[in-house]
């Protein structure tokens, strides 16, 4: 099933939901230790494995991070080369001074805003979905 690349109906149908719990980005050097099921996701960088994963868990393994997330993923099924979705939604969360980090999964964006900031950003989000 090949993804949606119309930005009007992309913006239209991006319904998004905020997950439970807090998330964190942290920095490894070692994976071996942790088992796969307690990594949402995972990216190798030349300084270290970045790994973003459930606060608690985070805490149990004594991870050092300095941003503490909510999780919200747009259901629309966005293709990897639609135009204009990250910068739409990122410019509109930035006029209300959320941060917005982004991951692309195959089928759905990813956004990690900052967890005081979920409910502002679910606000802004669905406003512009409804234009």
């Amino acid at each position: 099933m090949t993804g949606e690349k119309n930005l009007a109906k992309l913006i239209r149908e991006m319904n998004p939901k905020l997950h439970g719990g807090n998330y964190v980005f942290v920095s490894v050097t070692d994976v071996s230790f942790i088992n796969r099921a307690d990594i949402l996701c995972e990216f190798k960088e030349p300084e270290g494995i970045t790994l973003v994963m459930e606060q608690k868990k985070a805490d149990e393994f004594k991870f050092d991070y300095d941003f503490v997330a909510s999780w919200i993923t747009l259901m629309v099924h966005s293709s990897l080369d639609a135009v204009g979705l990250t910068a739409l939604f990122s410019s509109a969360l930035a006029k209300h001074n959320i941060s917005c980090n982004v991951i692309a999964g195959y089928y759905h964006d990813h956004l990690f805003v900052n967890a005081k900031d979920a409910e502002k950003a679910m606000s802004v989000l669905l406003r512009l979905s409804k234009k």
